[in-house]
């Protein structure tokens, strides 16, 4: 009976500790800096609790947020933002993406903020420079990132951040995109000649061809100009 009566106590479908809060972010006009704050509501309290800062960079080319990890006894909440920038290293036309790791410490009314550079990675086979744009989406345990600037499709696992060759091809990639299963389509070239590949949540390629086609989400509308 005693613990039935604890399992009882523990609702199945609590909502996260941090479900009152948002984190909104800015980037410099220059596009080597982006600052972050949170702001929302906490119990007996509301308005803006804390921000913090990442860069410098070349050149911020895109950048999503992972998903959030939560430690209940501790109040803590951590998530790891990814950022990708397309002007790094001496010559300006690297690709690297920074790992940051940001967590909320929430306790009462009040929440810390934190976030600390967590690692750095130069994605060789990429192509960036000062004109360059990225591409990049996520599912559970892959990144995937390019840019416009050749075929070539890099994927980075979460869990260890190992990067691993997706794609090397003579067309230009155009676009990454993906749905909330985890699905990936990469596309590369435009109009007629355009083609595609899916590619599944674990990582595996599956249907592909012309003409190109992309994915979509619950949350985030399709802008035409952004698609090949």
């Amino acid at each position: 009976m005693a613990v039935l009566s604890v399992l009882s106590a523990v609702p199945l479908h609590a909502a996260a500790i941090d479900s009152t809060l948002y984190t909104y972010y800015n980037i410099g006009t220059d596009l080597t800096g982006i600052s972050l704050t949170v702001c929302g509501s906490l119990p007996d309290s509301d308005g803006c609790y804390g921000s913090g800062s990442m860069g410098p960079f070349g050149r911020v080319g895109s950048m999503i947020e992972g998903n959030p990890a939560q430690n209940v006894k501790k109040g803590t909440v951590t998530r790891y933002i990814y950022v990708v920038d397309v002007a790094s290293g001496s010559g300006g036309d690297g690709v690297a993406l920074y790992v940051y790791k940001k967590v909320d410490t929430i306790s009462g009314s009040d929440d810390s903020v934190a976030v600390t550079l967590y690692k750095t990675i130069s994605l060789t086979g990429l192509t960036g420079g000062n004109t360059a744009t990225a591409f990049l989406a996520a599912n559970t345990k892959f990144l995937f990132i390019g840019t416009n600037q050749n075929g070539n499709v890099v994927s980075v696992t979460k869990t260890d951040l190992d990067v691993s060759t997706v794609s090397e091809t003579s067309e230009a990639l155009s676009s990454i995109t993906a749905n909330g299963y985890g699905d990936i389509s990469l596309v590369w070239g435009t109009g007629q000649g355009a083609v595609f590949e899916i590619i599944t949540p674990t990582g595996k390629g599956g249907v592909g061809g012309a003409p190109a086609s992309f994915l979509q989400n619950t949350t985030q509308g399709a802008v035409p100009s952004m698609l090949p």
